[in-house]
């Protein structure tokens, strides 16, 4: 009986030891591709024409998602505000709390969630591919740097066009507010616009664009670490697609906290 205890235990222990152990060479895996990725980025050769592809696929291809979202969230966040502010007849302030809130968390956050679903999948979904199918390695063979090919163009090509797309996001949410506040619940637009105006800083707009950078690194760089790293054939590469989706969502949220402590 002491003896399958002991068994028991031992197996225990040596099932979190290596729980423990992966996770840390996870972490460390992370970090040392992480370094590779902004070395490669200052090394020659340079590849244009890799980024703008992948500047195409991530932008022009969450151009709908984002114009979608960003629209009925500014008409579901107006419609909410106009009932909660009507209660003590200050309608006025609906577009300036759309636009503030809009600018400051909603449009990076949400756009960094629309963008983790389509494209921080699709990047661990090719590069999985590539992994499982040695296409990595033989790219290596041929003296093919796959960081600098494969990483590089597109992380740098979600860094730059995040801001865009909050920007657009932004944009379509204020016009999405005011479609329903002014046009649809009788809101006066002198009120609507001045309000506004008056309220929303220029650092509320600056500061969501700076999240929307940050954030566009973290959904790409863990769309392509998780497909760097996959394994196990098809089933390796769907969970590799499933796990870049829930940890860049999960980061995003976590860092959006932290990031608006600072700037604000």
């Amino acid at each position: 009986m002491n003896t399958k205890k002991e068994n028991r235990i031992h197996r225990a222990v040596t099932s979190l030891g290596h729980g423990f152990t992966g996770h840390i060479e996870a972490i460390g895996q992370f970090f040392i591709l992480l370094g590779q990725f902004f070395i490669a980025t200052f090394r020659p050769p340079y590849r244009w024409k890799l980024l703008l592809q992948q500047m195409e696929f991530v932008g022009f291809g969450s151009l709908f998602i984002i114009i979608l979202t960003g629209f009925f969230t500014g008409a579901i966040f107006s419609y909410q505000s106009a009932y909660a502010f009507g209660l003590f007849g200050a309608e006025s302030l609906v577009g300036s709390t759309v636009a503030i809130a809009v600018c400051r968390e909603l449009g990076p956050v949400l756009t960094s969630l629309m963008v983790a679903g389509r494209v921080s999948s699709g990047m661990a979904t090719i590069l999985g591919t590539m992994r499982v199918t040695e296409q990595i390695d033989a790219m290596k063979t041929m003296a093919v740097d796959p960081v600098q090919y494969l990483i590089v163009p597109r992380v740098w090509a979600c860094i730059l066009l995040m801001p865009v797309l909050t920007a657009i996001f932004d944009f379509v949410a204020i016009l999405g507010s005011y479609i329903v506040g002014v046009g649809m619940l009788g809101i006066e637009f002198g009120a609507f616009d001045s309000q506004i105006e008056a309220l929303l800083e220029p650092s509320d707009v600056t500061g969501g664009l700076i999240k929307a950078l940050i954030f566009g690194l973290i959904v790409s760089f863990i769309g392509c670490y998780r497909g760097f790293y996959a394994s196990g054939g098809a089933k390796g590469v769907g969970e590799a697609t499933t796990a870049s989706v829930v940890s860049a969502s999960i980061l995003t949220l976590l860092i959006d906290y932290f990031l608006t402590v600072l700037i604000w």
